[in-house]
């Protein structure tokens, strides 16, 4: 059995208003480091955000039990697809990592077998649950320029990262963002947050010559953006303006979801 929720943790939801911004790595920002970016960062360009809203923290273990209990895994109107396609070929009915033994849930960690902590961010997810997710809540999922705008608009940092040394994601209640006093928690490190965005190049990118372009251009196609880090990465390695692509069946270490609404 998962451990109790804490109930200080209640999911809420912060509005922002639509307004021009500038997307993708900008060196003009005093926020950020301007010695490094990778070619898929840029060029920085202008985009006009529609009025939206996300959640104040990451999806838990608990929230993500709950649609399970719901068959979510068994309802192909709340899939895309694919994503249904994925699910049945491969016989997906938890997310990768979590074991059921009677009537008790375990997840296997970097640290081995832990019960199931219910405050805990959910990872180790694919685009299609965490997409799933979101529509069972009524939701969606947030755009790769929402992500970035509220990565930006919280440019300090004082997530969980690999410096930590807890190699796993911690709940809210323990995340630094959250004690900070900021509307939005977890939002660097803890877990890689899938978006609804298609990996694809900024308008006027060009690949760098040489081998370079083996990084980013060639797999701009079939995958989609992640933003922010996850307890596994180097703090000094992340920034608002980062692109990680993975292919929506992927599970990759640490992925997982915050919801978002439009307004």
């Amino acid at each position: 059995m998962a451990d109790k929720p804490d109930i200080s943790s209640a999911l809420h939801f912060s509005y922002f208003d639509g307004k021009e911004t500038i997307i993708g790595f900008n060196t003009s920002s005093t926020k950020l480091d301007a010695s490094f970016h990778f070619e898929n960062e840029s060029p920085a360009h202008a985009y006009q955000l529609l009025p939206f809203s996300l959640a104040n923290r990451l999806t838990t273990n608990g929230e993500y039990l709950d649609f399970i209990n719901d068959d979510g895994y068994l309802r192909p109107e709340l899939w895309l697809a694919d994503g249904w396609s994925q699910l049945e070929s491969n016989k997906w009915y938890s997310p990768l990592y979590w074991v059921k033994k009677g009537y008790d849930w375990y997840e296997f960690t970097l640290h081995g077998l832990q019960t199931l902590n219910s405050d805990e961010p959910v990872c180790h997810l694919s685009y299609y649950e965490a997409d799933a997710f979101a529509r069972w809540k009524k939701c969606r999922l947030p755009s790769e320029y929402e992500l970035e705008y509220a990565l930006e608009f919280q440019a300090a940092k004082g997530g969980n990262f690999c410096e930590s040394g807890l190699l796993h994601p911690q709940n809210y209640k323990n995340d630094r963002d959250s004690m900070n006093g900021m509307v939005l928690s977890q939002l660097h490190g803890n877990c890689w947050e899938w978006t609804r965005s298609t990996y694809m190049p900024y308008p006027g990118f060009k690949e760098t010559e040489g081998g370079l372009s083996d990084i980013n251009g060639k797999f701009m196609c079939n995958q989609m953006v992640l933003k922010g880090g996850s307890c596994l990465s180097a703090e000094e390695h992340i920034r608002p303006s980062y692109r990680k692509y993975l292919y929506p069946h992927q599970r990759w270490q640490m992925t997982g979801l915050r919801l978002a609404k439009d307004i």
